[in-house]
């Protein structure tokens, strides 16, 4: 058994994810306008842009506005998708509905928090917002199971990134750290939806440990579209808190083990070296990491 479609067995599980989704989304509700210091906005035809208008330090701008250019992907995430999904079951078709319209206003708050603060020259944001949607982004993932493992480690990182820059913001603007917190809620709940869905595949189908590691070891965050994603990710690894060794301890080391690769034993020979694959993957970043740290001293 080595389907890389979605289980129907697990529908009625799936159903009671969603609904949980739904009250625990209902109970943090929110709009944009609540979380943005509204008292700093200027006409910008009536006081132009000037780079000395800008407060916050450039690594945090730096990460705002990369958080920003991987929030406005959401059409091309959305449509993706809703492809991917198209014959699938219903219920994750929902629950994308759902996901969408709470992840539509992320961008909006970043960015309109970017020009009321003038953190930014807003022609330049502009001309790099035209220009990341213009790129355009589609996944090497093209089938349902595979979709929703990538789904679960890409909301993961957004949480962890949110919740880590926070930490740095605030030392410079309490405002800008409770919306990143804020954001990082929304980011929690989709990814407890899709891990589990992905952890109930395990459980009742180990063989799926096939299609795991494919998405696992190219794992790449849809912002890599953006202009200078490289350079723009080694100033927030060095001066915002997220980077390599993060992603390896708040992400790739939490997911490995909530998913509980280490244990599972999948019957197909192709599952149960991928299986070993992913786990010799995990030990070889391990390593990276360790040495990245004695570097470090």
């Amino acid at each position: 058994m080595l389907t890389n479609d979605l289980d129907f067995r697990l529908e009625p599980r799936l159903i009671e994810l969603y609904e949980e989704h739904k009250k625990r989304s209902a109970k943090i509700d929110w709009g944009y306008h609540e979380f943005l210091p509204w008292d700093k906005a200027q006409d910008f035809r009536r006081v132009p842009w000037d780079a000395s208008q800008v407060t916050l330090p450039p690594s945090i701008v730096t990460a705002i506005e990369t958080a920003l250019l991987t929030e406005v992907n959401l059409p091309w995430f959305t449509s993706h998708l809703a492809q991917t999904f198209k014959g699938s079951l219903s219920i994750i078709k929902d629950f994308v509905h759902t996901w969408t319209a709470e992840e539509d206003q992320h961008s909006n708050l970043l960015e309109t928090y970017l020009l009321i603060t003038r953190s930014v020259d807003p022609s330049r944001l502009h001309e790099l917002h035209k220009m990341t949607v213009e790129n355009g982004w589609s996944p090497d993932f093209h089938t349902p199971f595979e979709t929703m493992v990538y789904t679960s480690m890409q909301e993961l990182a957004t949480m962890v990134f949110y919740n880590n820059v926070s930490k740095e913001a605030n030392k410079h603007d309490l405002d800008l750290g409770r919306l990143l917190r804020r954001l990082a809620k929304d980011e929690t709940l989709h990814y407890a939806f899709y891990r589990d869905v992905i952890k109930f595949h395990l459980q009742l189908e180990p063989n799926y440990c096939y299609h795991l590691g494919h998405v696992i070891k190219n794992f790449q965050m849809p912002g890599a579209v953006m202009p200078d994603f490289e350079d723009r990710m080694a100033i927030i690894a060095k001066e915002a808190n997220y980077g390599p060794l993060e992603y390896f301890d708040q992400v790739l080391d939490v997911i490995i083990d909530y998913w509980d690769i280490e244990n599972l034993r999948p019957i197909a020979p192709e599952a149960e070296k991928a299986r070993l694959d992913i786990l010799k993957y995990h030990a070889r970043m391990k390593r990276v990491k360790e040495r990245f740290q004695r570097q470090q001293k």
